[in-house]
């Protein structure tokens, strides 16, 4: 079956057209994994200070909406 494929599409552009597939396969497959950007743990328990204010907040603004009573 191979040797009526390669008669059909013409032998050696075949191949090239595999070897190009392959090529870029592999390429992306070996491509370097991009660092992760770290954080402090100052950065995280700010971010998570800051969260938990907003949230808070929020509380307080839905039981002066509702008009019931906060936690």
């Amino acid at each position: 079956m191979l040797p009526t494929i390669m008669e059909r599409v013409g032998g050696r552009y075949w191949v090239v057209a595999v070897a190009v597939g392959v090529a870029s396969t592999t390429g992306c497959a070996t491509e370097s994994p991009k660092p992760v950007p770290t954080m402090t743990q100052e950065q995280v328990k700010s971010n998570a200070d800051k969260s938990f204010e907003r949230l808070k907040q929020e509380e307080k603004n839905r039981a002066v909406d509702s008009g019931a009573a906060s936690y």
